[in-house]
């Protein structure tokens, strides 16, 4: 199992220490010198090998750095938590931070790669009353524990639907808050299509984040994001966007776009979002079966990886330029190290967070709902299918076999459990695709560190 991994990007050699999160920026001769010293070959040995090169002096100078850093904890670290797996999951008492609150399931538009099926969910469609969003929260706050911050997402279909719902429910969380010293973060996911101003004073008031769907371009969203009688949504929905972004300080929400094989030049929709002055931008991957025609497949793999690299770059210049935006899935916490709970735990699906439907059953997230073998329970009995936490407190970077020989597996905490589940039939499991991409972005997140701290 390697304990470092490098790589070249846009001028930089750049080495990441797997297990302690150091990122090293070095010249060439060292590029080459830490393969060899991971070989555990000797300083004459790497001297020999590298000869025709570097200069025996370089390369001395070199291993003698790498040694320095090796003894301060920074190079060829060894993995101190693997050990504690057993005993953290056997120990760790499962604590519910965050529920996913399938406020409405119904939706005003038909957007093709919709794993909700227009708000279905396999089954019909229906709004969530109060009396269950009630219980709902009353079962987050009585299986929180000693956590205080608790985290509510209203999502769908479309939760603007059920508005008045929402807006009740919020005011239910606000009074439980003083009574049993819990804090709401409430979140919201939203089409556009029923945004107004009173339901964006209320948002900027009571939600800490809301993520405003939109692919990106007009002809790519209009294309993937239709109404049911296939009219495009973009002229509706966008001037809404822009005004409730600005509403907001440009913070605490994101656009957040899907492409699929059909925009595999998606670096182009993210530079559009930010060309219209949004700063805070998310564009995904869609995930879905190879026989559906916009899915994303094996041979589109190298294009997309050259879109993260070309919008990486693009980030940078914009940055010095002082027109800067953040991108989701370059935003990872580099300065700490990887999270050793989020190692031990996982993404916390089926655990820490749940989603619930309008009828109140429970399912480990959103992308199990639907799917009675994931049934956990309802807001009545509470977790009635404890077998099914225990499946998922399992999934973690040391119980995923694909996971091992995986650089970034400290940074992704294993994948998605419902990726895997749907590709491999096991939760356990890995989504290929998902994991190269991944990498990918790791790879450029590191890369815009470097070059902006110059």
């Amino acid at each position: 199992m390697s304990l470092i991994h490098r790589y070249q990007s846009n001028g930089y050699n750049i080495v990441l220490d797997i297990n302690s999160g150091c990122i090293h920026l070095v010249d060439l001769v060292t590029y080459e010198v830490l393969p060899c010293m991971e070989n555990e070959l000797s300083t004459e040995e790497i001297v020999e090998r590298l000869k025709d090169r570097f200069s025996p002096e370089e390369i001395r100078t070199s291993v003698s750095e790498c040694e320095k850093l090796k003894e301060e904890g920074m190079l060829f670290t060894r993995d101190i938590y693997e050990s504690a797996i057993d005993e953290f999951s056997k120990n760790s008492r499962p604590v519910v931070k965050a529920l996913c609150l399938h406020i409405a399931h119904d939706c005003n538009l038909a957007c093709r790669y919709c794993f909700a099926e227009e708000g279905e969910y396999h089954g019909r469609r229906a709004l969530m009353s109060f009396e269950v969003g009630k219980k709902a929260l009353d079962f987050l706050i009585a299986n929180s524990g000693s956590r205080r911050n608790l985290e509510v997402d209203f999502f769908g279909g479309e939760p603007l639907m059920n508005w008045q719902v929402v807006k009740d429910l919020v005011k239910y969380g606000r009074e439980q808050e003083k009574l049993h010293n819990k804090k709401f973060r409430f979140t919201l996911t939203t089409n556009g299509v029923l945004l107004d101003d009173e339901v964006m004073e209320f948002c900027n008031r009571e939600m800490s984040n809301v993520v405003l769907s939109v692919d990106g371009r007009k002809e790519v969203h209009d294309y993937m994001r239709p109404f049911r009688k296939g009219a495009g949504s973009y002229d509706l929905i966008m001037p809404k966007f822009q005004k409730f972004a600005e509403s907001r300080n440009q913070d605490n929400y994101y656009v957040r776009g899907t492409f699929t094989h059909h925009n595999l030049d998606f670096s182009k929709d993210v530079l559009h979002l930010a060309d219209l002055g949004f700063k805070q931008i998310s564009v995904e991957p869609v995930v879905a079966p190879d026989e559906e025609e916009y899915a994303i497949r094996k041979e589109d793999i190298p294009q997309i990886l050259d879109e993260y690299d070309a919008l990486a770059k693009d980030m940078i210049k914009r940055e010095k330029e002082g027109k800067g935006f953040n991108f989701f899935h370059f935003m990872i916490d580099l300065t700490g190290g990887p999270c050793v709970y989020k190692r031990l735990s996982g993404c916390g699906s089926g655990t820490e967070y749940l989603a619930v439907t309008p009828w109140g059953d429970f399912y480990p997230c959103h992308q199990f709902v639907g799917e009675e073998e994931f049934l956990m329970g309802n807001v009545d009995e509470g977790i009635t299918r404890p077998q099914i936490r225990e499946e998922f407190k399992g999934c973690n970077v040391y119980t995923k076999d694909d996971c091992k020989d995986c650089f970034a597996r400290f940074y992704c905490s294993g994948g998605c459990a419902a990726n895997a589940y749907h590709f491999q039939k096991d939760v356990k499991g890995s989504y290929e695709i998902g994991c190269e991409l991944q990498r990918k972005r790791v790879e450029c997140a590191i890369m815009i560190k470097a070059a902006l701290a110059e």
